[in-house]
């Protein structure tokens, strides 16, 4: 059902875009610097900024993404040495004091 859910989510996503690249199929242009320029459909302009800014957007997530690994592995690392001192600890003999 989940599957579903994602592909129809999908598909309305893609109609809408086409439909969103016909009706801006304008041809605009970008001035760089430098004298350079680029002339293209709006659409495709704003898609290729979309893209952008989403690629930079997780290069700039991806940092604190493999610190927060990092500490998952020591976190999971000080769990097993505490299990096995856990199942060290439970092995001894109980002494009565009494």
């Amino acid at each position: 059902m989940k599957r579903f859910l994602y592909f129809f989510v999908a598909i309305i996503m893609l109609i809408i875009g086409l439909g969103f690249a016909y009706k801006n199929a304008q041809i605009v242009t970008v001035d760089y610097y430098f004298g350079l320029h680029w002339e293209g459909a709006l659409s495709l302009l704003l898609l290729s900024t979309l893209t952008l800014g989403t690629l930079l957007g997780l290069l700039a997530g991806l940092g604190m993404y493999v610190r927060i690994q990092r500490q998952l592995v020591r976190a999971r690392r000080e769990i097993r040495a505490m299990e096995q001192e856990l199942q060290s600890l439970r092995a001894l003999p109980i002494k009565d004091v009494l």
